[in-house]
């Protein structure tokens, strides 16, 4: 991933740290616990409670959901 998609997706984390999400995609996942984050062609799945955002895994959309 290049630079300015990491940058892209680390601005993002923090407007979710921050409670300022809501022009993210972001979806529930289905079938397990946490969210997807879409950037471009690019996912993250995390988790969230009211303390701890934690990163699962970041990658391109086409494996990015197989465990």
């Amino acid at each position: 991933m290049d630079a300015k998609l990491r940058k892209r997706f680390f601005d993002a984390f923090e407007q979710i740290a921050a409670g300022k999400a809501d022009k993210l995609d972001i979806q529930k996942l289905v079938g397990r616990t946490g969210f997807r984050l879409r950037i471009g062609q690019y996912r993250a799945l995390f988790t969230q409670d009211r303390v701890l955002l934690d990163v699962l895994d970041v990658g391109p959309r086409g494996g990015i959901y197989k465990d």
